[in-house]
């Protein structure tokens, strides 16, 4: 398995991470609560933990464009959801 990692600083990660989670929840199985939560795509998995300064996600996948693609995804509802921080997402390998 590939695996990414973004570490996205905010005092609201909880928020990010619940909002996020909800939404996912209409179309794939999701698990959460305030502090963590695991998104099964079905191109890859994305487990996502919350404390007071960061949000830190980190996706898994079978090849290099499945990997991208649950990027993207985070990276688009992240975005959208964050948009007064308009948030730095930088992923590592």
């Amino acid at each position: 398995m590939l695996q990414s990692k973004a570490v996205v600083i905010t005092e609201h990660a909880s928020k990010y991470l619940q909002q996020l989670c909800k939404h996912f929840a209409h179309k794939v199985s999701v698990d959460y609560d305030a502090a963590q939560g695991k998104v099964d795509f079905p191109f890859g998995d994305c487990i996502m933990r919350a404390d007071e300064a960061a949000l830190t996600i980190e996706c898994s996948a079978k090849t290099d464009e499945e990997l991208a693609r649950a990027q993207h995804v985070i990276d688009d509802h992240l975005t959208r959801f964050a948009w007064r921080e308009k948030p730095e997402i930088a992923w590592q390998a």
